[in-house]
């Protein structure tokens, strides 16, 4: 047995560990992609003190259904620029991944085969996913140094989670509290690709007696992509505010600021990548506009692929809440949470070919109006203009709960209420020859119609009022060894839509407004075989609402009338609804902690929802049944001579139920999708972590496997499986006169360069034609970034 002054030796024995499992995990993974042709905070039920078993990716936990945490012991571990799904990546129930190494460009990520619009996301207990269509975007909301935890209920939201849009489970972020020691932290991290984050964070201490205690950070990162040219930039602000009277009476307050402008990376399709390679991308130079000349027609076009300075991400947004908690009686608490969301930005590719005839005119709702948009004179060309789908949402809203304590049972009743008015509008600027234009934000300098209105390629306004009623009784029986929740919530949305009309459409200005609800039960139980082993189970049922822009589909949802130009019906779709269960086994004592979980889930009218930034257009399928079905395991241990392990392992079955319908030209042409695997759902997905730890010194190895995945509902296209590999490590040093706790830490990530792709829809029907039905929508791919670099020095004062 070596000694603990070995490290280097140690080093190399959890490397060769790590890549001897992950390598037989992966040779399975791999082995059947072979034969591919690539054509609420707040929750008190965990108190955890000391050392985290699994060394912060893995707590004990004790609710009565699935639940899986990691605490900031694991988030300071990781890169500092990383995302809310970088940090969840070694669960069992998570594939996520990301579009480039930093985390800074954002990611996906799909939990036992939901999409990321079909799981609640929360921030401190407020709702985060777009109010619209449901979208997540991680990148966008916290600094990762002010995380404290992040927790995934894999089989349905909580009773009290403020959500319309949930059918698969939640996933929540909870904020570090401010430090009651004064004290100012800087971290300065640099890599590869001219990565650097700067990261400046001041708390005040506990004053006014010990009860306030507040902190305010601020953070600039960027870096350039792995592929093209373009970067990512953006500048952050977390602030803070505690009032603690007591344990039982508080307010903390927290405002989440964020700015970011990001060129995108280029997403391909199989197509693109074997004829043009992995780096492929965006083109470096704008092609210019055509010579203007009066009385002769110029018939620009699109530039494929599109120009990196015009395809990007500019976006910003403010996340406020107040957490706060009062107790009335010896018996009854009160817990209330008013917050507000705000956030302005596009994406995509801003780039449009416009017709100087085809400005719209809302009075007959044709696109009969001239504008001469390139000055010749004449109004006969068609002319490359910055273009792009620009979103401003205000979303105001407020949880108020009750909860009334005896010596077997806690009941929590309360409302949830919100509105969010989402404005979604698409102008229009002129672009120079280098392919510049006025403002990046879309803005300033907006091209007109002859009636001075903003011309635009859409123009909606949807405001959608949410209402949620929920009822809770956790019973607690035998001296704790039974605990069962029965719950219910009763979510409630109103959407009122208006479609001022644009220039992408002939039809009148219209209105729609239409409701949906569901009641939603749950059941929960957990029983303590012994003081280390629990048994639990639960079952509920979700909902999601159907996406705002099926208001404004023309000629699918909405019907419009040829002669009048108004629409006459609208093709309602159902909401989407599951019946989720768990059947699971945890082991917990001092040294060792495990847990087993079965899943079963049933869908109704399952929504595949997504909008394409390069074409404007919406897609939405309503998929109809379909079944999810698997085995999550998850083990860890408290460090051993140093040594931590965690290790996950995860299967999941998918089956469509129904078929889908297509048309070779009039001929309705059946789709066998029936008995298919869903998209974007792994089959099996592996992790595992091996960690030494000698006094001030880390260093662990990281691999994950992931199977293979299907890109469409025929499965027709795959992305074959794939395995990563990790290292980080880092040395606390001994403090140095003012210098506090000096810290250098270092991370690698996709230490072998792996090239693999992540699909990134779940509406394509069918990637390669059928029986005459062409494809439906291009199936695109994330592409994981090569191996990248990175160190970080933080050190208090």
């Amino acid at each position: 047995m070596q000694s603990k002054q070995s490290p280097v030796l140690r080093l190399s024995v959890i490397a060769v560990a790590a890549q001897l499992t992950a390598l037989a995990a992966g040779a399975a993974f791999a082995q059947e992609a072979t034969d591919q042709t690539v054509a609420n905070p707040g929750k008190a039920e965990v108190v955890i003190t000391g050392k985290k078993l699994g060394m912060g990716l893995m707590v004990t936990e004790d609710a009565p259904k699935a639940r899986s945490t990691i605490t900031a012991e694991e988030l300071e571990k990781q890169r500092p620029t990383g995302n809310a799904y970088q940090a969840l990546e070694m669960l069992p129930a998570v594939n996520s991944y990301n579009y480039d190494a930093t985390g800074l460009f954002g990611g996906g990520m799909t939990l036992r085969g939901f999409n990321s619009d079909q799981i609640g996301a929360t921030i401190n207990g407020v709702p985060v996913n777009d109010s619209g269509n449901f979208a997540v975007y991680p990148q966008e909301y916290v600094d990762q140094e002010n995380t404290c935890s992040q927790f995934v209920t894999q089989g349905s939201t909580d009773v009290d989670s403020p959500q319309v849009g949930a059918t698969g489970g939640n996933f929540g972020i909870t904020t570090c509290a401010p430090e009651k020691t004064q004290r100012v932290r800087v971290m300065q991290s640099i890599g590869q690709l001219n990565m650097q984050k700067t990261f400046v964070r001041y708390d005040t201490g506990a004053i006014w007696d010990g009860k306030l205690t507040a902190f305010i950070s601020g953070s600039h990162a960027q870096a350039d992509k792995w592929k093209g040219k373009g970067e990512a930039n953006r500048n952050h602000i977390d602030l803070g505010v505690n009032y603690d009277w007591d344990r039982f009476n508080y307010i903390h307050a927290t405002v989440l600021f964020n700015k970011a402008v990001n060129n995108n990376i280029n997403n391909l399709t199989l197509a693109e990548i074997n004829a043009n390679g992995y780096y492929y991308d965006y083109a470096d130079t704008f092609k210019g506009h055509l010579t203007p000349v009066k009385g002769t027609a110029q018939v620009e076009t699109t530039q494929s692929p599109a120009y990196y300075g015009l395809s990007v991400n500019p976006f910003k947004n403010i996340v406020a809440s107040a957490v706060s908690k009062f107790r009335l009686t010896d018996n009854l608490d009160v817990a209330f949470t008013p917050y507000m969301w705000y956030g302005f930005g596009n994406g995509g590719t801003q780039q449009r070919a416009v017709s100087e005839k085809g400005f719209y005119n809302p009075a007959t709702g044709k696109r009969d109006q001239t504008v001469d948009l390139n000055g010749d004179g004449d109004t006969m060309d068609t002319v490359l203009v910055a273009n792009a789908s620009v979103t401003r949402t205000v979303r105001p809203g407020a949880n108020l709960a009750f909860i009334y304590t005896t010596d077997s049972h806690e009941i929590k009743t309360g409302v949830w209420w919100e509105r969010a008015r989402h404005e979604q509008t698409g102008p229009m600027l002129k672009l120079d020859n280098d392919g510049n234009r006025a403002d990046i934000w879309l803005q300033d300098g907006q091209i007109l119609r002859p009636d001075g209105h903003p011309a635009n390629s859409r123009d909606w306004i949807s405001i959608s009022t949410a209402y949620q009623a929920f009822l809770q009784d956790t019973i607690t029986l035998a001296g704790d060894k039974l605990k069962i929740n029965i719950g219910v919530r009763t979510p409630y949305i109103k959407r009122d839509f208006t479609n001022f009309g644009d220039e992408l459409n002939t039809v009148k200005p219209f209105s729609f407004n239409k409701t949906y609800n569901e009641v939603l039960p749950q059941l929960g139980a957990r029983y303590r075989v012994t003081n280390d082993d629990q048994v639990f189970a639960s079952v509920a049922k979700n909902m999601k609402a159907p996406p705002n822009f099926i208001f404004g589909n023309i000629g699918s949802n909405v019907v419009v009338d040829a002669v009048t130009n108004l629409p006459v019906s609208f093709k309602d779709t159902q909401p989407e609804t599951s019946w989720s269960g768990d059947l699971g086994y945890r082991h917990q004592d001092s040294k060792f902690i495990a847990t087993v979980t079965a899943f079963y889930t049933d869908f109704k009218n399952k929504q595949a929802s997504s909008f394409d930034p390069e074409t404007a257009k919406n897609t939405y399928l309503n998929i109809g049944r379909e079944k999810h079905s698997g085995l999550e395991i998850e083990l860890g241990n408290t460090p051993i001579n140093g040594w931590a392990f965690y290790g996950s392992l995860g299967f999941l079955k998918t089956e469509l139920q129904d078929n889908q319908y297509g048309f070779a030209g009039t001929t309705r042409v059946l789709l066998p999708t029936a008995g298919k695997d869903a998209p974007a759902a792994p089959r099996r997905k592996a992790g595992l972590s091996v960690e030494y730890q000698d006094g001030p010194f880390w260093v662990r190895a990281k691999a994950r496997a992931t199977s293979k995945q299907y890109a469409s509902l025929m499965n027709d296209e795959v992305a074959p499986g794939y395995t990563t590999f990790d290292v980080d490590g880092g040395y606390t040093f001994a403090n140095f006169g003012w210098l506090k706790r000096p810290k250098l830490t270092f991370n690698i990530s996709n230490l072998t360069s792996k090239q693999f792709r992540n699909p990134s829809s779940t509406t394509v029907i069918n990637a390669l034609p059928y029986q005459g039905v062409s494809v439906n929508s291009v199936s695109r791919n994330y592409l994981g970034a090569p191996r990248f670099a990175s160190a970080t020095l933080s050190v208090d004062f």
